[in-house]
């Protein structure tokens, strides 16, 4: 296999009457899903949509976001995908930076986009995935006449296959160019570091827009089935996890928490699942071993990014609670399959096990580069790793350890505090459900350590509570100096907290944020 496009050609070839899709109560055998990419595919090209084109889609998580994906790759075309939470300029700032000419627009979306038309001059089809709509040319019409016949590939492997724009922390978001090499590499990867396999089922939870993708064609390279929820609502996912006896679910640290609440009761039978990774953020070990008591030693994690869509994984067997090695529960684990990982300096220059710096990654899972930036993308890629931005340190067994994002680093009074060191204090307080910890402005110290957080329901705690709390586990200087209670924190679409949101708004009035 050597594009994306091989995964529902060769899957449907070994497993035609396997299931591979599961979505709101109707199932895909793989050749019924390889038979509508091809219909797809044929459908784009008499559209004349043909090799380097770009498509669009804005969706919310749907199989036939894949059917797209599968088919783009065999008319060697890319895609583009959306984050539908994004505000409407940053998405016509997207379409029209990616030269995106086809845009597919999912259930509910369909207004949005006809609103922003007239800023969309490059896009020249319009169709609408599951309703019948004015100005769209509906999906299901352009598969049923169109030849379900297997297309030759014009894809080639070093292509681009997917175009996925990422926000960063400031400015306009920008486009990642990720290759089948680098997208099949990661995959492969995956499917080798979980041990999927054709018995598996993985519950799919994050956004098809998103790198959390991974679980979804990692699953289909194995022959398994991808059991997809539209949208991250608690009761959907245990009920499906119960109905088709998902054997894995990969989620974000926030999920699990909530899943963790909603579950307590027990009204859900979880028994079938077997594999419970995570990703996105770290896992607070606190909040971890809770869900490990709960749920079982079930779980794993995989960290990356969407410029590498492979980095490291924390197996199973290194997730143990109680045992001598439990500190791994803080690590991010060893490089995946085909990785290097390192951290360097800020020359550039490699450090020893146990020195904090930025973490590097090298591989074919790393991106071909950023999207009409030839200059971010050499200082990104600069000696051929690509450089993070995340912080962390390499113990003496080559564990990652992560520390912090270099820009979520507070200087206060001239020391350096990572955030993710005290919020994992926070967490081991009864009554914490979140908290965020970023930098606010301070008179004496320049900036201060400002915790925000969430009570558990029915749980109550005073700001010098959690501040004594700290002081009893941290330097002085690492404790936050002051402390909110909000009803909720600001998260994206894969339950990450946005601590960036949190920042602006004690930083509001003033030139700008000091890092």
């Amino acid at each position: 296999m050597n594009t994306l496009g091989d995964i529902a050609r060769c899957s449907a070839r070994a497993f035609p009457t396997r299931t591979a899709i599961v979505f709101e109560g109707k199932s895909l055998t793989y050749a019924e899903l390889n038979e509508r990419v091809n219909r797809l595919c044929s459908g784009l090209a008499a559209l004349g949509v043909g090799r380097k084109d770009r498509l669009a889609g804005l969706s919310e998580n749907t199989g036939k976001y894949l059917e797209i994906y599968f088919a783009a790759a065999k008319l060697g075309a890319s895609v583009t995908p959306l984050n539908f939470r994004l505000a409407d300029p940053e998405i016509v700032h997207i379409l029209n930076d990616s030269e995106s000419t086809v845009l597919f627009a999912g259930d509910g979306y369909e207004e949005r986009m006809r609103r922003i038309s007239g800023l969309l001059p490059g896009i020249g089809r319009w169709i609408a995935m599951d309703n019948r709509a004015a100005g769209f040319e509906f999906y299901e019409d352009l598969l049923a006449g169109a030849s379900p016949e297997e297309p030759e590939s014009q894809s080639d492997e070093e292509d681009m296959a997917i175009l996925m724009y990422t926000g960063g922390t400031t400015g306009l978001p920008k486009g990642v160019m990720m290759s089948h090499r680098g997208l099949m590499t990661g995959f492969i990867g995956a499917a080798l570091g979980f041990a999927f396999s054709q018995q598996d089922t993985t519950c799919f939870v994050l956004p098809l827009f998103h790198v959390s993708f991974w679980p979804a064609f990692a699953v289909l390279l194995v022959g398994g089935t991808v059991a997809i929820v539209r949208r991250p609502d608690i009761a959907d996912i245990l009920t499906l996890i119960q109905e088709e006896k998902c054997t894995h679910i990969n989620a974000v640290p926030t999920l699990y928490n909530w899943m963790l609440q909603y579950a307590a009761s027990g009204a859900f039978d979880l028994s079938s699942l077997r594999s419970m990774s995570y990703a996105g953020s770290p896992f607070p070990p606190e909040l971890l071993k809770k869900c490990i008591e709960r749920f079982g030693p079930k779980f794993s994690q995989a960290y990356g990014m969407t410029e590498c869509i492979g980095g490291t994984i924390l197996s199973m067997e290194d997730h143990d609670p109680e045992g001598a090695r439990s500190r791994l529960l803080a690590s991010a684990g060893k490089p995946a399959m085909g990785v290097d990982v390192a951290v360097v300096d800020v020359d550039d220059r490699m450090l020893p096990a146990e020195q904090t710096g930025e973490i590097v990654i090298r591989g074919k899972c790393v991106m071909k580069g950023y999207w009409k930036n030839p200059e971010m993308t050499a200082t990104a890629l600069r000696g051929g790793w690509y450089h993070t931005g995340d912080m962390g340190y390499l113990d003496k067994e080559g564990y990652l350890f992560l520390v912090d994002r270099k820009s979520d680093m507070i200087v206060t009074g001239g020391e350096n505090v990572y955030p993710r060191e005290v919020e994992d204090v926070l967490y081991q307080h009864p009554a914490v459900a979140m908290a965020a910890v970023v930098s606010a402005p301070d008179d004496k110290w320049g900036e201060r350590v400002q915790a925000v957080v969430v009570l558990k329901p029915d749980c109550k705690a005073e700001a010098n509570e959690l501040i004594e709390h700290c002081k009893a586990r941290l330097a002085g200087y690492k404790c936050p100096k002051k402390i909110e209670f909000w009803d909720t924190l600001p998260t994206t679409t894969v339950g990450k907290i946005v601590r960036k949101d949190i920042k602006k708004s004690f930083w509001k009035g003033y030139e700008r944020a000091i890092n």
